[in-house]
């Protein structure tokens, strides 16, 4: 029996569901219990003919410009859960598991694939196409987890979003078939989930699959049937209903109260995973108002706050949600990789673990606490609103240590 693939879910919701001409875009990053997330910011760049890139476990040519991308990530790895790109652009990745075992040789892993997407896509389509042409010429596979121990591996599957469309992209191996999204909402969770209505795809996937049997040629093709695994393809998203009732008005604060719940599975809590960070993001469909990018930086994300992120030049970094460095004496990037755990913990992470341990142990201060975060989350909401109903263009002295200021005031909390 193949390992399970992590609970994570990604959602995309479009007017008309969505409200005031906004795309709302958010997922739960379910991971390993005691991963530490950290939010990085990376400025655009320009690179030199002929320079490299080190991914989490290979290198590849670099790109002569890259976008600037803000990313939540497993702080050991290259890559990144999810993010965004100053164009607007937001990827997810989900770890899916198909009829096909995932390779064990170190190659681009699903991550890498999200942050490769971000910084070369300037449109979600641009995105796709860069994902499944470094797909085609490195391939997937290498360790989702940092364990020395054992090696866990997925084949992958995306969620692309821009200001006027989504991609669905699901992979095995190199293979891949991907979805158009221009309306309604949409979920992706840890499996298969594209059946007959196929937009792009490779260009041999068929010929793939009818050499190995998989299908006939004369029924209709269905991506997740022909992919998933023997032991059947559940119906995945229950978060999907909640938008959906949220009628037409799906906003920032409807994305984070579904990725609260727990009741629906959406925020993972389990034995082997908890949601480790989450990300909405706000994309007016308007494109002289900014795109907004909410990150929680911290674990279970109804215990955590939404903090607003806008792109601007000069951006103000925030090392408190950095994780510490370890250069070349990162056991992540040793052979043998892992064999040992640093304490990868950043300075909110830690603020973080004292908040959960009082809501556990005083419940009366713990909730107190709660309140007052929650009333801090409300404030960064309703100010962003303020900024996507102004007429004007937003100044971005305004917002340039937007994040760092969100971040600042929660750590004060805590403190």
């Amino acid at each position: 029996r193949m390992a399970a693939a992590p609970p994570s879910y990604c959602f995309v919701a479009f007017p008309p569901c969505s409200k005031d001409g906004l795309v709302v875009f958010g997922k739960n990053s379910a991971r390993p219990r005691d991963e530490v997330q950290e939010v990085v910011y990376f400025a655009a760049a320009e690179h030199n003919p002929g320079s490299k890139v080190e991914c989490t476990y290979i290198e590849i040519e670099q790109v002569p410009k890259t976008h600037a991308v803000v990313l939540s990530r497993p702080s050991w790895l290259w890559g990144a859960e999810m993010g965004a790109n100053e164009h607007g652009v937001c990827v997810a990745n989900e770890a899916v598991v198909t009829r096909e075992p995932a390779s064990e040789s170190e190659a681009l892993l699903g991550m890498d694939l999200v942050r490769l997407g971000l910084e070369r896509g300037a449109t979600a389509k641009e995105a796709l196409d860069v994902i499944v042409a470094l797909l085609e010429e490195h391939g997937q596979g290498g360790n989702y987890y940092e364990d020395g121990s054992s090696c866990h591996t997925f084949q992958s599957a995306f969620l692309i979003v821009d200001r006027n469309e989504a991609w669905i992209l699901e992979t095995s191996g190199k293979y891949w078939a991907a979805e158009k999204i221009t309306e309604g909402v949409k979920c992706i969770c840890n499996q298969l989930s594209l059946t007959t209505k196929i937009d792009a795809e490779h260009p041999e996937l068929r010929n793939y699959v009818k050499s190995q049997g998989w299908w006939n040629g004369d029924s209709d093709f269905n991506f997740s049937e022909v992919f998933s695994p023997a032991d059947g393809h559940l119906a995945c998203c229950s978060g999907r209903e909640s938008l959906e009732k949220q009628g037409g008005d799906v906003s920032a604060q409807a994305m984070i109260d579904v990725l609260r719940d727990k009741d629906s599975g959406v925020c993972v809590d389990s034995e082997s995973f908890l949601t480790t960070a989450s990300i909405v993001s706000v994309l007016p469909q308007d494109p002289s108002f900014p795109c907004i990018h909410y990150f929680t930086g911290t674990p279970d994300p109804s215990r955590s706050i939404f903090k607003p992120f806008i792109f601007v030049d000069d951006v103000k970094l925030v090392p408190k949600v950095q994780s510490p460095s370890f250069g070349n004496d990162d056991p992540a990037k040793k052979i043998p990789r892992f064999q040992e755990k640093p304490d990868r913990r950043h300075e909110l992470y830690k603020a973080h673990e004292w908040a959960r341990s009082l809501l556990e142990n005083d419940q009366d201060k713990g909730q107190k606490l709660m309140r007052i975060m929650l009333d801090l989350e409300k404030q960064g909401l309703e100010a962003m609103e303020d900024i996507l109903s102004r007429t004007e263009i937003l100044d971005p002295a305004e917002v340039v240590d937007l994040f760092y200021d969100c971040v600042d005031t929660e750590l004060k909390f805590f403190k």
